[in-house]
């Protein structure tokens, strides 16, 4: 019949059951022969409503297939968004003179302030905000390892009753984490979590919905997006501003593509927008800006006048309850990747920079040229590194995906990873080689018609 229950476990069993300690011994071993058993260790059973294993592994696994079978191919990947290009000169000679500064006595550094060192967040402030009339104090900013990281681990401050809303499609760390959490129910048949307010994003509002007409509390917004590479105007970003500071929500902003905004008129930060600083977490990353994606660094701003609330209405500094889960749970970047990473807002370093997003973004331009001359229904490409193309003839994205790979040895992202409304949708990322770009777009070209 199994083991004998722990004491608490029959403590509990005796007020469930409203029964005396000395009778709960008759009814155990019924307990025990249906299964019903809490001497041990339990697992967080949120995990197991997730619908399947993360997107990009998924990919992964598929084209090792794939590669295994056909070893003579010669894969080129358009999926993942890692860069190729080498860290700039600027970056990498900070790097080499601050490891070379961690071997001298008197120059070595152990620990940092989690928070990050004061010459990278005064570098941030100068020249990601104050540059663009932004004001932002030293203690608003968290230099961290990633903004995957902070962007899943920002909803373990926040409430889990809590509702949650994403635009869709959407990066699925957003909504990964907070099933993990316990904030959502199962998913349905088509990949919706319950507890979850889905906004699709469709080419009918270029890809960037309205506020939803029911009260939200926590709020994901990508700009420019990935994965559809959509931008959100200031009076689209002023009407969730708003919408947030009547509904007392919070917006979770992430920005790691800004640098890749080429049009004048597109803000690169929320807080461009008056009254943002109230409501508005923002996620910035070098990894993809500076090509930082192995060597990790990015950055989070929480306004000192950002709010949320106990169960009770008492308004709560959201800026210490951070800073208290950041320095609990992270020991800060590396004191040579911080010095790498303030290496670009030097000059040398802003202009090796603008190369690197150049090279990428006319890697974008010109899968964008080539898939539209194709007579692919294409968007994005022009203020962000992705391309987010219609599968032809309504063909699924998954099977769009195989097609690819298999066909024409490219591998690209389907859009049903990234929810339901990418269902029927494809991403290209810029961020390979170029003449690998120019193979692929070549390899495509040759497709059988679907």
């Amino acid at each position: 019949m199994g083991g004998a229950f722990p004491p608490k476990a029959q403590r509990c069993f005796c007020i469930i059951l409203d029964m005396e300690p000395s009778e709960i011994n008759f009814v155990l071993p019924f307990f025990h022969y249906f299964g019903i058993c809490t001497d041990m260790i339990t697992i967080n059973e949120n995990y197991m409503k997730l619908k399947a294993g993360y997107l990009f592994p998924e990919i992964a696994r598929r084209t090792s297939d794939f590669h295994q079978k056909n070893p003579q191919a010669r894969i080129i990947r358009l999926g993942i968004g890692d860069v190729t290009l080498p860290l700039p000169i600027a970056v990498v000679e900070a790097f080499h003179r601050a490891v070379d500064e961690m071997a001298d006595k008197a120059t070595f550094r152990g620990y940092g302030p989690e928070q990050g060192y004061d010459f990278l967040i005064q570098a941030v402030i100068e020249n990601a905000y104050k540059s663009r009339g932004v004001g932002i104090t030293p203690d608003e900013v968290f230099i961290s390892d990633g903004s995957k990281c902070d962007t899943g681990n920002i909803q373990e401050i926040f409430g889990l009753d809590n509702t949650i809303a994403v635009t869709d499609p959407v990066y699925p760390v957003y909504v990964d984490t907070n099933v993990m959490a316990g904030r959502t129910g199962d998913a349905d048949e088509r990949g919706c979590y319950e507890g979850i307010v889905y906004l699709p994003c469709t080419p009918e509002n270029n890809f960037a919905p309205a506020p939803p007409k029911e009260q939200v509390d926590l709020i994901y917004l990508c700009y420019p997006n990935n994965p559809t590479g959509a931008v959100a105007t200031k009076e689209a970003l002023r009407q969730w501003v708003d919408y947030a500071r009547a509904n007392k929500a919070v917006i979770l902003f992430d920005a790691a593509y800004e640098a890749f905004i080429t049009e004048p008129e597109i803000p690169h930060s929320i807080y461009e927008i008056e009254g943002a600083k109230e409501v508005a977490i923002e996620f910035r990353s070098f990894s993809k800006t500076a090509g930082f994606t192995g060597t990790r660094c990015a950055f989070t701003v929480v306004p000192r006048e950002l709010r949320a609330y106990t169960a009770a209405g008492r308004a709560v500094e959201v800026n210490p309850v951070w800073n208290r889960r950041h320095t609990t749970k992270f020991n800060g970047v590396s004191y040579p990747v911080q010095a790498a990473a303030a290496a670009t807002y030097t000059n040398d370093g802003k202009k090796q920079v603008r190369q690197l997003v150049g090279y990428y973004m006319e890697n974008a331009r010109l899968i964008r040229t080539s898939l539209s001359e194709l007579g692919y229904n294409v968007y994005g490409g022009v203020n962000a590194p992705y391309i987010w193309l219609q599968t032809p003839n309504g063909i699924g994205s998954w099977d769009f995906f195989d097609k690819l790979l298999t066909e024409a040895n490219v591998v690209g992202t389907p859009g049903a990873g990234f929810g339901p409304a990418g269902e029927g949708f494809f991403r290209l990322s810029a961020f390979g080689d170029r003449e690998n770009v120019q193979t692929a777009m070549d390899r495509i070209e040759k497709l059988v018609t679907f």
